[in-house]
């Protein structure tokens, strides 16, 4: 059984409740920023899932590690 250290079970909460930017989303999945912006203009699953705020992308956590664990699978 695996334990994570409280610090990092504070970052994963601090990340959990806000939205992050393109870039900070780009780093979460180890890609560069042009692929993030690719991957909202896509449709159907390939999608990544993001909310637009004006013209600023956010993205959720949760939601874009679900996503990424659903294009492993498929």
């Amino acid at each position: 059984q695996h334990r994570l250290s409280s610090g990092f079970m504070r970052v994963l909460l601090v990340f959990q409740d806000r939205l992050m930017t393109v870039e900070e989303t780009a780093r979460v999945l180890h890609v560069p920023i042009s692929w993030v912006y690719g991957r909202t203009r896509r449709r159907g699953k390939e999608r990544i899932p993001h909310i637009k705020l004006g013209k600023y992308l956010r993205f959720e956590l949760t939601a874009v590690r679900n996503w990424a664990f659903a294009q492993r699978a498929s």
